[in-house]
């Protein structure tokens, strides 16, 4: 393809959110990246905050961290994992981020003395940092993702600046509209009402989708097609089925059966260089062999909102233990268990041998914490595989001190600022900034190396001497206390170069069959057919109880 030809899919949603437009998006990536041509995607969330940093993960879902230290929608996690690639900053924006910009400029004198608008200035700068992603990430499509749904306040702009960018290109750009289906009466027949009128918000907006991928339980069959077609103004074979499914992974093919992939080409005016989705149709055939189940509970603060459980709190972890169970042919069957829980009914601990293994995962915070270091100790005394996650790997820290060292009043300064014993403690570039109230964007954020010791588990999950994974914290080991504590059996299996931080802690495998933990967020670099070394190892481990 010429170089100067640059292709724009936007991903819209209508009817009601959460119904899947990160993973179409994701997966329209993978089968574009399937017939050859090299695909990049953007997530614009419509909200005023800069980033996703300060929001909370009950309210938001989990907080993703790219390499450069970004910290976005989870979305972002599944563009990487579906299209193996490392994104940066210049695939996320939100309306906080773009404004930012623009009142920056204008400060700076950046538009020359003019008079500042939102339209056009503002939907001109999300269109230059569309290109900018484009070129930084030398793709030949770009894949751009609006948060919520049509007809929303927020996302009137990001809808005008698709509009200014069609009119001027509109052989280069297509609109996809991601839109629900209810369910409504015993014969399971699809409603359309709710997406004829979700195209009509469109259209009021000056736009008219090229696609519709309708979301519903069942596949959609072909009068529900005509009749979507027919309402909506888009031929028949541009209407895509797209189901509930057992496994997100299965969507990318789910979505060839109607022939996606080339009716995207056909619109923007491409040839395929190439057809070939063999690996991953692969590893869907894998997961739908897979019957053998490997039992892992989770154990965080995050899941309950209400009367529901909120499992996009963790759900980089959960595709992590699915990627890694999937790799062993296992079904992996994931439960949530409440850290609280184990505070008030200490016999609950009990429930914990049922488990193959156990991750406690990231968090913040005093709640839940005596009930996660109980969930450690119990691990560590019955060898029940254990992974830490970064504040996972705090308190496994802190329980290995008070249980096994003999500082029976140790803990994390986060928690206890007058522990007598600090074995966690704050950076101490991070007092600083909490003193100053600077809590956006200011943790230990994005990639760090870290060396690996010969002859322990890490090194053998990792097969390499420097690895370099993705932070997001501002409490440490305190390096006062590494000798006291590896002098009583912790091993300090990962380190900074400078050695001054501890990155990862195990016990032996004479004393333990597993129990590993890291400072770092090993979920956000795991992908569907490359497992994390650590998640891989944990689950191998848990195969064996």
């Amino acid at each position: 393809m010429p170089e100067n030809i640059k292709k724009y899919i936007f991903i819209v949603g209508g009817v009601m959110s959460g119904v899947g437009k990160g993973v179409a998006a994701a997966s329209i990536g993978k089968i574009l990246q399937s017939r050859g041509f090299e695909v990049t995607a953007i997530k614009i969330d419509p909200y005023v905050n800069v980033d996703a940093g300060t929001m909370n993960p009950t309210e938001h879902g989990e907080v993703f961290v790219l390499d450069d230290g970004m910290e976005c929608d989870q979305d972002m996690g599944n563009y990487e994992r579906f299209l193996d690639r490392d994104l940066t900053r210049d695939n996320y924006m939100t309306t906080g981020s773009i404004y930012s910009a623009v009142i920056n400029r204008e400060r700076n004198l950046g538009y020359g003395g003019k008079c500042v608008q939102v339209v056009p200035h503002i939907c001109l700068e999300v269109l230059n940092k569309i290109d900018k992603a484009l070129q930084k990430n030398k793709a030949d499509i770009v894949i751009t993702e609006i948060g919520g749904t049509v007809g929303e306040y927020e996302n009137i702009l990001f809808l005008e600046a698709i509009r200014i960018l069609k009119i001027k290109n509109p052989q280069d750009v297509l609109l996809a509209l991601v839109s629900y289906l209810p369910l409504q009466n015993s014969e399971n027949e699809p409603k359309t009402k709710p997406t004829q009128h979700a195209v009509r918000s469109l259209n009021s907006a000056g736009l008219q989708p090229d696609i519709i991928l309708a979301r519903t339980s069942v596949p959609l069959d072909k009068k529900r097609k005509e009749k979507i077609a027919f309402h909506c103004s888009v031929p028949e074979e541009s209407v895509i089925s797209a189901p509930d499914v057992e496994s997100i992974y299965e969507i990318p093919v789910n979505f060839e059966k109607d022939n996606l992939s080339a009716v995207l080409l056909e619109k923007l005016k491409l040839k395929s260089k190439k057809q070939d989705l063999r690996n991953w149709r692969r590893f869907v055939s894998g997961i739908r062999r897979a019957k053998k189940p490997v039992k892992i509970g989770i154990v965080g603060k995050y899941f309950g909102t209400g009367e529901f459980v909120l499992a996009d709190s963790y759900v980089s972890v959960i595709e992590a233990v699915k990627h890694a169970a999937y790799y062993f042919n296992r079904k992996p069957v994931i439960e949530w268990l409440n850290a609280e829980s184990y505070e008030t009914k200490p016999r609950k601990l009990q429930e914990l041998s049922e488990f193959d293994g156990v991750i406690v995962p990231g968090g913040f915070g005093g709640r839940g914490v005596e009930g996660k270091i109980a969930v450690i100790n119990y691990c560590r005394r019955n060898k029940i595989p254990f992974l830490g996650l970064c504040y996972g790997m705090q308190l496994a820290v802190v329980e290995f001190a008070r249980n096994v060292a003999g500082l029976k009043k140790a803990n994390t300064t986060e928690v206890n600022p007058e522990t007598p014993y600090s074995v966690i403690d704050i950076l101490p570039e991070q007092k600083q900034k909490l003193a100053k109230k600077d809590y956006g964007g200011s943790m230990r954020l994005g990639v760090y190396p870290a060396s690996l010791k010969k002859g322990t588990i890490a090194h053998a999950a990792y097969k390499e001497y420097l690895i370099s994974e993705r932070h997001r914290h501002r409490y440490e080991v305190n390096p006062d206390y590494v000798e006291r504590l590896e002098k009583k059996g912790i091993i300090f299996s990962g380190f900074s170069p400078d050695r001054h931080l501890m990155e990862i802690m195990e016990l032996p495998v004479k004393k333990h069959p597993f129990f590993v933990a890291s400072q770092f967020h090993p979920e956000f670099k795991s992908r569907p057919l490359k497992p994390h070394p650590l998640f891989r190892e944990f689950i191998r481990a848990a195969t064996k109880k």
